[in-house]
């Protein structure tokens, strides 16, 4: 696996946000059940948001993120930082290996 920092910045204004925001914290949770999704939440100031994922490749989280609603509704763009964990607390272990 891969491990990935995810940069959502808002395109859309925060009332269009909102209205899709449990669509979009629904699409989320099908990337925890897949056990691809670790940590996410909104940036502040709320300007978009911050996930920690891991996927078998870039293009793979990528071709995920396309089912985004926010994606899919052009309300906000991606950045896909790849990135190697070489430390962490014991806690994450079993998320890691």
């Amino acid at each position: 696996m891969k491990y990935f920092l995810i940069e959502i910045t808002y395109t859309a204004p925060l009332p269009d946000i909102d209205e899709t925001l449990s669509l979009h914290r629904s699409f989320l949770q099908t990337g925890y059940d897949k056990g691809w999704l670790l940590l996410s939440g909104p940036k502040n100031p709320r300007v978009g948001g911050i996930i920690i994922g891991r996927a078998p490749s870039q293009e793979d989280l990528e071709a995920f993120f396309l089912n985004d609603p926010y994606n899919q509704r052009g309300q906000a763009t991606y950045r896909f930082v790849e990135f190697d964990p070489v430390k962490r607390a014991a806690i994450l272990e079993s998320w890691l290996n």
